[in-house]
């Protein structure tokens, strides 16, 4: 019988009968035998055959041999009698059942870290993995700085960041993949906290051979057919001066995948584009008589918070990420609650 076992117990009864003897009875007893109970590494090694939908590069990221990892699932399927993967030569997806025993194994795995991540916090130790997630159009302009300077000062992190947009950010950071990631504001996301961290000014940027070369820009002077934008980097929420509602009486309005981009297509084609405050380094001297400060009542400003998970603890290292913050960004850009207080959860 699969999984149990038949045990003997003697049990000495007194049974009253007319001559007054005792009556030895044997009993059995059936129990069940006690299944191998799962380990986390198991729980790490189904998350990752997911991320991956591929044996060799989970197998790659868990640091064993494929045969092992594929091993290791047979095992785990066996013990629960449960399919977790459909597999096939060309491709790797997990079954009804296996998407939510995969669901319940990141939040167990999740909740299994934070016990260490506690101890840690309150031992005022910093330590261990950091991974960090920075949106396409912030990382040029804070990440050469910040890798320098967090790695001179915390060498001791394991520091790991991705390139990544908000939506994908927002998703890692709800499966535990990230600690925490930096985006531009307004990404609401149940169970995500957003924490302000700086604000960045929009300057114009016109061609050489455009008119308004001016002392200051209005925008009530805009002549949209002649401007360029870059959807993500400028669109301003909230903003009386937003270049993302004029985009459809421009004609020449064309969605780059960068700022760069759009600086050499405004020097070609004419026209103008905004840029953020943190680019004007990266212009030559000759780009930099074509910049003009947007003037009037107008939010021309973009802001940049940190989000993490609702529930994450460890304090100490998100500090880590705003004090080093604050040895390069502009004097007046970070907010003044991280200046004076840091963060606090």
């Amino acid at each position: 019988m699969r999984n149990k076992r038949i045990s003997e117990t003697n049990q000495r009864l007194t049974v009253k009968t007319h001559n007054l003897t005792a009556i030895k009875i044997t009993s059995y007893r059936i129990t069940a035998q006690p299944q191998q109970p799962m380990n986390l590494q198991q729980l790490h090694y189904i998350v990752a055959i997911d991320r991956f939908r591929n044996f060799a590069r989970a197998a790659e990221s868990c640091n064993i041999s494929q045969p092992t990892l594929s091993a290791m699932l047979a095992k785990l399927e066996e013990e629960l009698d449960v399919r977790i993967f459909e597999r096939t030569n060309k491709s790797v997806s997990p079954t009804t059942a296996g998407e939510k025993i995969i669901r319940q194994a990141e939040k167990t795995l999740m909740e299994a870290s934070r016990i260490g991540e506690i101890v840690a916090e309150d031992k005022g130790q910093i330590g261990g993995a950091l991974t960090l997630s920075v949106g396409p159009t912030i990382a040029p302009y804070i990440l050469p700085k910040f890798i320098k300077k967090y790695r001179e000062k915390y060498d001791f992190v394991d520091l790991t960041i991705h390139e990544t947009k908000a939506d994908a950010m927002l998703g890692a950071l709800l499966r535990g993949e990230i600690d925490a990631g930096i985006a531009i504001s307004g990404n609401v996301c149940p169970g995500v906290l957003e924490i302000p961290l700086y604000t960045e000014k929009f300057y114009v940027y016109l061609a050489e051979s455009c008119w308004r070369k001016l002392p200051v820009f209005k925008p009530e002077n805009l002549e949209h057919e002649n401007m360029w934008i870059m959807k993500e980097a400028q669109c301003l929420r909230d903003s009386a001066f937003s270049f993302c509602k004029a985009r459809a009486k421009g004609h020449r309005i064309y969605e780059a995948g960068s700022i760069d981009t759009l600086i050499r297509i405004v020097d070609e084609n004419g026209g103008f584009t905004i840029i953020p405050e943190m680019h004007l380094p990266f212009l030559t001297d000759k780009q930099r008589d074509n910049v003009r400060r947007i003037d009037g009542d107008y939010l021309s400003q973009r802001r940049i918070s940190l989000y993490v998970k609702e529930d994450y603890v460890r304090q100490r290292m998100l500090n880590t990420i705003t004090d080093t913050l604050k040895e390069f960004m502009p004097e007046g850009m970070l907010t003044e609650g991280i200046i004076k207080y840091g963060i606090r959860l």
